[in-house]
């Protein structure tokens, strides 16, 4: 289940649900780099353009590798790395945080589970990349067709 979540975590990653957000700011502040933000300006985050910087996440931002979500113990062992939800916002981070993180990697896991377990799923056209629609939720226009078959236990 290490590697499922790493797989969905790196899918998020490059495809975050919710791609922008914006923020209403009650009281003037000051970001940590010296930012000043004044009272009732809008925020704006681009989740979507942060999963692809290299300066947030290497050389090889663009790329799908859920290997990335690992690192090595003492043993050699592959150990789950949790990010700072600063550099992966998908959940959004600090007093703001998502409260249903952890039950939304439980279902998004259990589903991935179950229909794998019963169920072959190919993409019609794995060489094209889908056009996407961003809009409040992140969305492939004409959606993604597959053919799906019926695993075949022996």
């Amino acid at each position: 289940m290490n590697y499922l979540m790493a797989a969905i975590s790196e899918a998020m990653r490059l495809y975050p649900p919710v791609p922008v957000d914006f923020k209403n700011c009650l009281n003037d502040d000051v970001f940590p780099d010296g930012t000043v933000i004044k009272r009732n300006w809008f925020i704006m985050y681009h989740t979507y353009a942060m999963g692809r910087m290299e300066s947030i996440w290497g050389k090889d931002c663009t790329e799908y590798k859920p290997e990335r979500w690992f690192d090595f113990d003492e043993n050699g062992n592959e150990v789950w790395r949790s990010e700072s939800p600063f550099r992966y916002p998908v959940f959004h981070a600090g007093p703001r945080m998502c409260l249903g993180k952890d039950m939304a990697y439980i279902q998004m896991k259990s589903i991935v589970a179950s229909v794998l377990e019963r169920f072959e799923i190919d993409a019609v056209d794995k060489d094209t990349c889908p056009e996407h629609l961003i809009a409040l939720t992140l969305r492939m226009k004409g959606g993604l067709p597959v053919r799906v078959r019926v695993r075949v236990r022996l």
